[in-house]
C-alpha cells in the first residue's frame, strides 16, 4: 500500500481529499468496486472515521455521476437507446416522485444491483438531483456498513488467510466472467 505509506506523512486533509477524489472516480466509472477505497479508508483513518469518509465519498460520487450521466444521456437521447434493460431498472426510468425515491433506496440496499446501473437508470428517469442524492445515500449506508465490517474483519486476519481470500475472489471473478460470456454466446 505505497499510496497509504506516502499519505502517512501528509496532513489529514490531504488524505481526505485523495479519498474523496478516488471515490468520485470509482463512482463515475461505474464498474470498479468501492471496497478497495473503503479498505484504504479503514486502514488509514480507523473504522469509524473511515466508514464516515466512505459514506461521504460514495454519496458525492453518486451525485456527480448522476449529473454527468444525465448530461450525457441528454446528448445521446436522439442517437440510440439501450438495447436491453433489467425490468426493475426500466421501471425506475418511468418513475417520478416518492416511487422513484423509494426504488433508489431499495436498489441501493440490494447487494447485487450494480451501483453504476442504478445511477444510470436514475439519471435517465425524471427524478430530481436532490431526491436522488438523499435516497441514494440512505440506501448506501447499510450496504457500506456491511462492506466496512467485512473489510475490517478481513484486515484482522493473518496474512496467509487474506492471500487465500484474495486468490479465491480472483478465481471466482474469472469463473463468473467466463460463465457469463459462455451464456451470452449461447444466446446469440
Amino acid at each position: 500500500m505505497s499510496l497509504l505509506e506516502t499519505l502517512s506523512g501528509q496532513p489529514v486533509w490531504f488524505a481526505i481529499i485523495i479519498s474523496l477524489a478516488v471515490s468520485i472516480v470509482v463512482a463515475i466509472a461505474g464498474i470498479i468496486p468501492s471496497a478497495f477505497v473503503t479498505a484504504a479508508n479503514i486502514v488509514y483513518f480507523g473504522f469509524s472515521w473511515g466508514l464516515a469518509l466512505s459514506i461521504i465519498g460514495e454519496a458525492l460520487g453518486a451525485v456527480i455521476s448522476f449529473i454527468l450521466y444525465r448530461k450525457g444521456l441528454k446528448k445521446l437521447s436522439g442517437n440510440s437507446g439501450p438495447s436491453r434493460t433489467v425490468r426493475i431498472l426500466d421501471r425506475l426510468k418511468q418513475t417520478i416522485g416518492i416511487e422513484a425515491f423509494v426504488l433508489v433506496i431499495l436498489l441501493r440496499l440490494f447487494p447485487f444491483a450494480p451501483s453504476g446501473l442504478v445511477t444510470l437508470a436514475a439519471s435517465y428517469s425524471r427524478m430530481g438531483t436532490w431526491a436522488f442524492a438523499i435516497s441514494s445515500t440512505i440506501g448506501k449506508i447499510p450496504a457500506l456498513l456491511i462492506e466496512a465490517y467485512s473489510v475490517h474483519t478481513v484486515l484482522g486476519w493473518e496474512t496467509h488467510y487474506q492471500l487465500a481470500a484474495a486468490i479465491f475472489a480472483v478465481v471466482a471473478g474469472i469463473c463468473y466472467y467466463y460463465w457469463t460470456t459462455k451464456i451470452k454466446k449461447r444466446g446469440k
